[in-house]
């Protein structure tokens, strides 16, 4: 898992950065963040998936799986090449909250922008940067143009879903469509290859950075895409798809303890036979991707890769489907005799029977406890620190849940708030999430992690998503430029020291 093997990390979404222009991006507050993490003597900085968002504002709907978010590019950056100017930025109104994100008002005004600098930019470019961009196409040829095409296609077509195209002989990809197209939005494409060069640039610019401050990047794979996504159009031999190719099932998880109906996501499921035939060789660039741009990668609902929950494609709710086995180890070794040395995290939360905890522990790759689901009073929960292995990644939180402090009060019952007081040494007087983050870093877990709203003793308002929900407050959070402070890092570099997870020194 690390050179260390004690380390400690904050999870925080870029989107949830402070700055200006409506959103978190890749620039200055993201390299301020680095030093705060420096600073507090953390070894890892886990973000969200950096793909751009989809259905409901979500990450995990996105278009692409190998894309970045254009909303997270940096203007500041683009300021400074030339390609913005100040007042054009000041006067694109892309949200003045600083506490929440307007994806409406991204959607109407962040695009222009980056509009206007593509279109400046192609009468500045210099020999060199003319270079690098050629350079970029090249390296990303794989991908790029594909969703570049796709991109500018849903743009031609008022940005309606794929199943939604007016026009069947390209949603089908019929080569002379393809090719018309092509040539038709060779201006709107090329826009869209630029866009993905200034994120990469940026995003690489970042990563050396926080690699040079000693913080390693941890990134959030989701196993599924979007059924409006360009590998849905590009590659629906990979999906369980009708003789019409729209899906035939769609993916969910069932009911249990924490969702009545289960959760219905609606992506298409994978013909895995047809993974297998290729030797998984989609998934494996996949994963080259994710392992060029991070130092670890979480792989989401890593349970899907033993058996998968399939739900009729007209269901109103999850409830209605069935569970089918999924590729099982054979692919988990294709991953690890291709990626050796790829630091792993599979997230194994959920009601996990005999034969999948098997499997996890056949993977053999580090899984996730968290701690706010450790404190049934009956009995000796596995999530609880002291039962932590040192191959298992210590949460106090996850993205998908409440931060500790809105499960303690708003959430758990009097008898799990009890045990979790005894059990954590609760103080009001530190902070009670403060109580929580001692534990995880107490523990014997290898790696110990908390959401930045922990490490800020943040309630509800702070909550990045609520599962099985659309709207409201998901995935808008944003923390205020003043709350990451000095104080702070001093306060989470004493605890870190203390239980020996300077990993950085």
């Amino acid at each position: 898992m690390s050179s260390n093997p004690r380390t400690s990390g904050v999870v925080l979404p870029i989107f949830s950065l402070p700055g200006p222009y409506g959103i978190g991006t890749l620039g200055r507050h993201a390299y301020r963040f680095i030093d705060f993490l420096q600073a507090s003597g953390q070894s890892w900085w886990q973000v969200l998936p950096l793909t751009p968002t989809g259905y409901g504002d979500s990450p995990y709907q996105s278009p692409s799986s190998l894309a970045g978010n254009p909303y997270l590019i940096d203007l500041e950056r683009l300021i400074d090449k030339g390609l913005l100017l100040p007042d054009e930025c000041e006067a694109s109104d892309c949200g003045g909250n600083p506490d929440k994100i307007d994806y409406g008002l991204l959607y109407l005004n962040r695009l222009p922008l980056l509009r206007l600098a593509f279109e400046r930019g192609k009468k500045k470019l210099s020999g060199k940067l003319s270079d690098k961009l050629s350079a970029f196409r090249r390296a990303h040829a794989h991908w790029l143009p594909d969703y570049a095409l796709f991109m500018a296609a849903k743009e031609r077509f008022g940005m309606v879903a794929l199943d939604d195209w007016p026009d069947p002989d390209l949603r089908a990809r019929v080569p002379s469509a393809v090719k018309a197209y092509e040539k038709e939005l060779a201006e709107d494409i090329a826009f869209h290859e630029f866009i993905q060069y200034c994120f990469f640039t940026q995003w690489r610019a970042l990563k050396y950075y926080a690699n040079w401050r000693g913080i390693r990047l941890i990134g959030d794979m989701p196993i599924y895409v979007s059924s409006d996504s360009v590998e849905r159009w590009t590659r629906p031999d990979l999906f369980l798809l009708d003789e019409d190719g729209a899906p035939s099932v769609v993916a969910g998880v069932p009911p249990d303890c924490f969702t009545e109906t289960g959760q219905l996501w609606g992506n298409p499921l994978y013909d895995w036979e047809e993974h297998a035939r290729t030797g998984y060789s989609w998934w494996l660039s996949r994963m080259a991707h994710m392992a060029d741009c991070f130092d670890m990668v979480r792989i989401d609902h890593f349970l899907g890769f033993y058996r998968y929950w399939a739900v009729p494609v007209d269901a109103e709710t999850a409830e209605t489907g069935c569970y089918h086995p999924g590729p099982d180890m054979t692919f988990v070794d294709a991953v690890r005799n291709t990626f050796p040395d790829l630091p792993l995290i599979a997230e194994d939360l959920g009601n996990l029977d005999d034969d999948a905890c098997a499997f996890f522990k056949k993977a053999g790759f580090p899984g996730m406890n968290v701690l706010i689901y450790a404190f049934d009073p009956n009995g000796d929960n596995p999530y609880l620190p002291h039962n932590a292995a040192p191959d298992r990644v210590l949460y106090t939180s996850t993205h998908d849940a409440p931060s500790f402090l809105e499960w303690l009060t708003c959430e758990a019952s009097p008898e799990e708030q009890a045990f979790a007081t005894d059990y954590l040494a609760l103080r009001a007087d530190e902070g009670l999430s403060w109580g929580a983050i001692r534990s995880a870093w107490a523990s014997t877990a290898g790696i110990a992690m908390a959401p930045l709203q922990d490490v800020l003793g943040l309630g509800a308002d702070a909550r990045i998503n609520i599962p099985a929900t659309l709207g409201g407050n998901n995935w808008r959070w944003r923390v205020r430029t003043e709350a990451i402070n000095d104080n702070v890092a001093e306060r989470l570099r004493r605890l870190t020291w203390v239980f020996r997870r300077l990993g950085n020194g």
